[in-house]
């Protein structure tokens, strides 16, 4: 599931602090839509802003010191063309950017055309980046996942399992431990890049946990500022499974990893059996480091592989 149309309104409210700009035409239409699916061959947010392209309707087209001079090295009747053609274009917004005056006439084609026209100070390819940014994460491909979802040792982690086997327990086990809470219960997830995954809470959980027995605790309150994140960029799923499950599904030393499909990345996948005496903590916190030294291509089933090869060949020689 993905967001479809954003308006200009909200796109100016969501970057002003950023881009400290100012809306100078075509206030008459706040409401003006972006449109992902009147892009041809869009993917990302990020396709819909650029500098200002003729072959690239329905975008925001952005407009810099180079853009403006183009316009102004121009006769009125040239100049009143191409920014008709601009018009034409039927961008969502136009930005002028480098702290460029705009020409009267583009003022005016804008408010005739309810385009809203916004000015900001900051360079050209910094807004692009901005945009891009904010874009490509409104219109990510997004699903709510049931779970926890943990900072452990810098790692974005997600804790899934079945009701009733203690996630959240383990969370606040984890959370006293020194390790950070993210989400609880419903996780947001965003596709935000082609490989990365980021996980957020939904602002109405936001620094809630709720354990059995106690109710909602306020983590953020409890333990301080720093036993809590606002998001993560998930690198590892620990799925709880009880220990029978496990042993007639699971083997014992899987050949490789395990992974699971989110949003069409994949991501490493852990299965902890739970059974009374384990110490969740422990085995968690002992598969993050794991993940870590993956991550930096230490395997050790590998080497163990490879010395256990080694040693065969040894005992042939």
């Amino acid at each position: 599931m993905k967001a479809s149309t954003l308006a200009a309104e909200r796109l100016f409210e969501a970057n002003a602090a950023q881009l400290m700009w100012q809306w100078i035409a075509g206030q008459s239409n706040p409401e003006r839509r972006f449109d992902m699916a009147a892009v041809e061959g869009a993917t990302s947010g990020a396709d819909l802003v650029g500098y200002l392209n003729y072959i690239h309707p329905f975008r925001v087209q952005i407009l810099g010191w180079r853009e403006v001079d183009y316009l102004n090295n121009s006769n009125q009747e040239d100049r009143l063309r191409r920014i008709r053609r601009i018009i034409g274009l039927e961008p969502p917004a136009l930005v002028l950017a480098d702290g460029k005056e705009p020409p009267p006439c583009l003022i005016d084609e804008c408010n005739a055309a309810q385009v809203p026209l916004f000015r900001t100070s900051e360079t050209a390819a910094f807004t692009i980046d901005v945009l891009r940014a904010y874009l490509s994460k409104h219109f990510a491909n997004r699903i709510t996942q049931h779970g926890v979802f943990m900072d452990i040792l810098g790692l974005g982690v997600l804790i899934t399992g079945e009701s009733g086997l203690g996630k959240s327990e383990l969370g606040l086990d984890l959370i006293t431990r020194g390790h950070g809470l993210v989400a609880d219960d419903c996780v947001d997830l965003l596709r935000v890049a082609q490989n990365t995954i980021e996980g957020r809470c939904p602002p109405l959980l936001q620094n809630l946990l709720e354990v059995r027995g106690i109710g909602l605790l306020d983590i953020k309150t409890i333990f301080g500022e720093t036993a809590v994140r606002r998001k993560m960029r998930l690198k590892l799923i620990c799925h709880l499974i009880r220990r029978d499950v496990l042993d007639r599904t699971f083997d014992r030393l899987p050949a490789g990893n395990l992974d699971e499909d989110v949003l069409g990345v994949p991501i490493r996948k852990v299965m902890i059996p739970v059974e009374a005496g384990r110490n969740l903590g422990v085995l968690v916190e002992s598969a993050v480091r794991n993940t870590i030294l993956q991550l930096r291509g230490i395997d050790t089933l590998r080497e163990f592989q490879e010395r256990q090869r080694q040693a065969m060949q040894d005992g042939d020689d």
